[in-house]
C-alpha cells in the first residue's frame, strides 16, 4: 500500500486561489480606492510583509498580536511577524523614514494581510486591505476627513447608501473611573455593556452609583446619530466624558459638511474590538449588506496623534454587481500588430493565435478580428 501524493490543489486552511476574473476585478477595485485616496492628498507607501517582531507589534501593534504569524529570519536570527494589519507598518514608517516631513502626514496603502486565525462568519485568513492614515493632526476634522474620504471611496466603487457607525470606546471607563468602579464589579460591568443587557446593566450601574447611573441611558441611545448626541448634551457628565462627548458632537458637524447624505449612526458605550484606539471608532456598513466594509479611527502612531480608516476590499467585491466581462478579441497569425493595437485601444483583450489549434472557441474569444481590423461578435 503506498500513500497517494497530495494533492497541488489543497491550500491551508483560510487561504484560496483568486482566480479569473474575480482577481482582475478586485485588483481594479483596489485601484478604484487608491485613485479615491490620492486625490485627496494621500500619498502611498508599500511596507514589507515582514518585519522584526519587535517592531511590527509596537504600539496599535500590539492589539494583533496573537494574529500574527511569527518566523524566525535566518539571516539576522531574529524573530519576525508577518503582517496581520498594516495600520501598524505605516506608523513606524511615519515615525522613522518619514519623521521630517511635514505633519499631517497623509499616507495610503493597498495590500495583503495574513491571520493566524479566521472565525466562523469570516474564516479567510488572507485578506486584501486598503486605506488611509492621517497623522498629526489631532482634531475633529481630521477624524472627519478620514470617514469621509472613505465613504467617497466605497461611492466610487459603486457602494452606496453606506452608513457610518460612530463609537466611543473611553466613554464607559471615563464614567466607570468616575464613578470608582473597579475590580470584579467593573468587569461584570463592562460585560454587561458589552452584551446590550439593559437589566443587568441598569442593575449593576445602581450598584455602582455615582456617573455609573448615566450607563443605562446612554445604552439606549445608540441609533441615530441625533438622537445619541441630545442624550449625551442632557446627560450630567464628568469633565472627561463631556469632552469625550463634545469631540464627538464636533466630528458629526464637520463629517455633515464634508459628506452631507452620510448616514450616521452612534452608539456612546461601545467599546468591543477597540483596544487601541483613543478616541472615536469608525465602522462603515452597507445598506442591505452584512458584515463591515471598513473601520477605523483615531489612534497613537508612536507618540504622535493619528486617524485612519481600513477598508476591506473583500467585502466590497460581495456587495459590488460584477461588471460585464472583458470582451476578448481573436487575433490570427500573422495580423496586422498595429489593428490589434487599435482594438486594445478600444477596451478590448486582444488574444493571439499561437498555433493552428488556436481557436476563437478554445481561447474563450467573444470576437475575432476581420481582414478590415473589426472586431466581429463570434
Amino acid at each position: 500500500m503506498t500513500d497517494d501524493p497530495p494533492n497541488p490543489a489543497l491550500l491551508p486552511a483560510g487561504l484560496s486561489d483568486v482566480l479569473p476574473p474575480e482577481a482582475e476585478r478586485e485588483a481594479m477595485l483596489v485601484e478604484v480606492l487608491a485613485e479615491t485616496f490620492a486625490r485627496h492628498g494621500y500619498e502611498r507607501v508599500k511596507p514589507p510583509l515582514l518585519e522584526f517582531e519587535d517592531s511590527l507589534l509596537a504600539g496599535s501593534g500590539a492589539a494583533v498580536a496573537d494574529q500574527t504569524f511569527r518566523l524566525m529570519d535566518p539571516v539576522s536570527h531574529r524573530m519576525m511577524g508577518l503582517r496581520a494589519d498594516t495600520t501598524p507598518q505605516v506608523a513606524r514608517i511615519a515615525a522613522t523614514r518619514l519623521a521630517r516631513v511635514a505633519r499631517p502626514l497623509r499616507l495610503s496603502y493597498a495590500g495583503q494581510v495574513l491571520r493566524v486565525h479566521g472565525t466562523q462568519l469570516a474564516p479567510a485568513r488572507q485578506l486584501p486591505q486598503a486605506g488611509i492614515e492621517l497623522i498629526g493632526a489631532d482634531s475633529a476634522e481630521a477624524d472627519a476627513e478620514v470617514a469621509a474620504v472613505a465613504a467617497e471611496a466605497l461611492a466610487a466603487v459603486g457602494i452606496t447608501g453606506a452608513s457610518l457607525d460612530i463609537t466611543l470606546p473611553r466613554l464607559a471607563p471615563a464614567l466607570l473611573d468616575a464613578a470608582g468602579v473597579e475590580g470584579e464589579d467593573r468587569r461584570r460591568l463592562a460585560r454587561a455593556l458589552d452584551r446590550k443587557d439593559m437589566a443587568a446593566v441598569t442593575a449593576r450601574a445602581e450598584a455602582g452609583g455615582g456617573a455609573a447611573l448615566l450607563l443605562p441611558a446612554l445604552l439606549a441611545s445608540a441609533g441615530p446619530v441625533d438622537g445619541a448626541l441630545a442624550a449625551l448634551a442632557a446627560a450630567d457628565l464628568p469633565p472627561a466624558a463631556r469632552a469625550i462627548a463634545d469631540n464627538a458632537a464636533a466630528i458629526v458637524v464637520a463629517l455633515r459638511a464634508r459628506a452631507p447624505g452620510l448616514r450616521i449612526t452612534l452608539d456612546p458605550v461601545e467599546f468591543r474590538g477597540f483596544r487601541y484606539h483613543t478616541g472615536v471608532a469608525f465602522t462603515i456598513f452597507g445598506e442591505g449588506l452584512t458584515g463591515e466594509l471598513a473601520r477605523g479611527g483615531r489612534y497613537l502612531s508612536g507618540e504622535e496623534p493619528a486617524t485612519g480608516m481600513t477598508l476591506y476590499p473583500d467585502a466590497m467585491l460581495r456587495a459590488v454587481a460584477a461588471a460585464p466581462p472583458r470582451r476578448r478579441v481573436f487575433i490570427p497569425a500573422g495580423a496586422d500588430g498595429a489593428l490589434a493595437a487599435a482594438l486594445r485601444a478600444q477596451g478590448f483583450a486582444t488574444v493571439a493565435q499561437l498555433s493552428s489549434g488556436d481557436t476563437p472557441d478554445s481561447l474563450r474569444c467573444t470576437h475575432a478580428m476581420n481582414a478590415a481590423g473589426d472586431a466581429v461578435p463570434v
